[in-house]
């Protein structure tokens, strides 16, 4: 295998790996700082020895038996500087220090060291934003920038949060472990929305050349049952999982044979899995069956269910899921939930009536670099035969998205338009 080769395949390994590695390691060294700087450097030594001596046949447990080795060596120059300490104490008063087994502590008993992880990430003592911003960025392994993208804010925004975020949790000495009873219920909205977004940036991945993230998706999908599990009488809990299993139903379909996206209009819905539709919509009926009115995430799966319950893009049920985003934006107000009920209100009212909310829409900072508006804009004017309009309304969304595959595809879009395509620098 050539360096290049092996590089790409130790990223691919760490963006597996590195969510698992974290919790593990936090759990090991109580500091998450402190765990997210022993994983960079057990993927170092991955990227110097794996090129001459292969890829291990395990790669997860190396990079954790290779983290774990050095979380002992710091486990015991930090007792050997406390023992010091602790002997003068004790010799003065006549005493023997307590010295506990490093090997033991470590490998006891993990639990679920992912679920672990997110829920110290999102400790009371952080704001929420802090909360979301930081367990995307362990549990995910995001970059700064794809957080910012998906909060609709600045990089250094985020950047700043990850930071004091991490010195919060160190200096208010939050316990490494998971809650119970009121203690967890008092965490759960940021733990959903942290999960929500996680499996958000798998399912429309931000940036790169693929436009689905399976493992994203499958992390966020376990927690999200772990969760229903833990607290079965929450909603919200519920109406997430029923979310995210519908929406993952048609993750086969999403993709073309060459990577390509394909539009949900255009989705071959005989490859949807009907095991995840059928999952998805018992946990919608246990939702809809704990709660009313229904929260965001219940609303949203029931407007998934409307799609899954249509057998083509035209038998969708297009005025509920009207009547279910007025119900949404009501709750949320939330402009992209705004945007997205623009193109509901095309397909049941006609692309006129929409586009007049899409102009209106067009005056929040929030979606001024926000690639899906114009994206929408442009379908709408091609609809109504605009389609020169439209064009340049596709090339400008092209511009704006960071994902490989969605650009190609508006890019695709703009040239079905008429659109011709300067592939010259754009100042």
């Amino acid at each position: 295998m050539s360096e290049l080769a092996t590089r790409k395949a130790i990223e691919a390994v760490w963006r597996i790996e590195s969510a698992r590695l974290l919790g593990g390691l936090v759990r090991m060294v109580r500091d998450v700082g402190l765990a997210e700087d022993l994983a960079q450097e057990a993927l170092m030594t991955a990227l110097e020895r794996w090129p001459e001596a292969g890829i291990p046949d395990n790669p997860g447990a190396w990079l954790m038996a290779t983290a774990k080795n050095r979380a002992l060596d710091h486990l015991r120059r930090k007792q050997m500087l406390e023992r010091s300490h602790t002997e003068i104490a004790s010799d003065a008063a006549g005493e023997l220090p307590v010295r506990p087994d490093l090997e033991s502590a470590i490998d006891e008993d993990v639990g679920d060291d992912l679920l672990r992880l997110i829920l110290v990430a999102c400790h009371p003592v952080l704001s929420t934003e802090a909360r979301v911003a930081l367990t995307l960025r362990l549990l995910g392994g995001l970059t700064t920038e794809e957080i910012a993208r998906a909060f609709l804010v600045p990089e250094p925004t985020i950047a700043q949060r990850i930071v004091r975020a991490k010195r919060t949790l160190a200096e208010a000495k939050v316990p490494f472990e998971v809650p119970r009873g009121e203690d967890l219920t008092a965490r759960l909205a940021s733990v959903l929305e942290v999960v929500y977004l996680v499996f958000n940036e798998g399912y429309a991945a931000t940036r790169g050349d693929d436009l689905v993230r399976h493992d994203l998706c499958d992390d966020a999908l376990r927690l999200g049952r772990i969760l229903a599990e833990l607290v079965p009488g929450e909603a919200e809990v519920h109406g997430l999982v029923a979310l995210m299993e519908v929406q993952a139903s048609r993750l086969r379909a999403r993709v073309g044979p060459s990577g390509e996206a394909i539009r949900l209009f255009d989705q071959d819905r005989s490859r949807w899995d009907q095991l995840l539709v059928r999952r998805g919509l018992a946990a919608l009926a246990r939702a809809e069956a704990l709660a009313r009115p229904l929260g965001p995430y219940t609303l949203q799966a029931a407007i998934a269910a409307c799609h899954a319950h249509a057998r083509t893009a035209e038998e969708t049920d297009w005025k509920r899921i009207v009547a279910l985003y007025d119900a949404l934006v009501e709750i949320t107000g939330s402009p992209v939930v705004e945007l997205n009920r623009a193109v509901a209100v095309s397909m049941a009212f006609g692309p006129a009536q929409a586009l007049e909310l899409v102009e209106i829409l067009s005056g929040e900072p929030a979606l001024r670099e926000y690639h899906l508006l114009p994206s929408v804009r442009a379908d709408l004017l091609e609809k109504l035969g605009r389609r020169e309009e439209a064009g340049i309304e596709f090339e400008r969304a092209a511009s704006l998205a960071q994902n490989v595959r969605e650009r190609e595809l508006l890019l695709a879009r703009a040239r079905a338009c008429g659109w011709k395509i300067d592939p010259g620098p754009r100042s």
